[in-house]
């Protein structure tokens, strides 16, 4: 008996500053960004955007990204893409752009990747206030700065 639906495994994902397309096809990522710094709150970014890939599965599902606000709980954005898996050999690239997502508050931001509302990965996205005239963190000065 052959599989007709297989719930396909999360290759990666990484939040970046934008993704965009070679002519070959293949994708660049500008800016993969593991924390933000920010001057001053409430702050708001140009744009987020969220790279998958999707890979061993077959048949179409539903992907859901959420960009989760500093409570662990309420959702500041959401985009939903449906996947399409012939075979387990095939992979799936999406790409999500959050525009101008808002930083109410200083903390940890969270994205969360579902797929057919089965969470995959949630991972930490913190945000922190830097001073002005320093422009540093105990983290460095190689952060994404808004």
């Amino acid at each position: 008996m052959q599989a007709t639906r297989i719930l396909p495994d999360l290759q990666a994902s990484l939040l970046c500053e934008d993704i965009r397309q070679e002519a070959s096809g293949n994708l660049i990522l500008i800016g993969v960004i593991g924390y933000i710094n920010v001057q001053q709150i409430p702050a708001m970014a140009m744009k987020l955007c969220v790279l998958n890939r999707w890979t061993a599965g077959i048949g179409n599902f539903h992907e859901t990204v959420k960009m989760i606000a500093t409570d662990g709980k309420s959702v500041l954005r959401e985009n939903k893409t449906q996947i399409s898996l012939p075979t387990p050999n095939h992979h799936f690239t999406s790409g999500t752009v959050f525009g101008q997502p808002k930083f109410e508050s200083a903390g940890v931001y969270y994205i969360e990747v579902y797929v057919d509302d089965i969470l995959k990965i949630r991972y930490p996205v913190p945000v922190t206030l830097v001073n002005p005239a320093a422009g540093k963190t105990p983290q460095g000065d190689a952060a994404a700065k808004l």
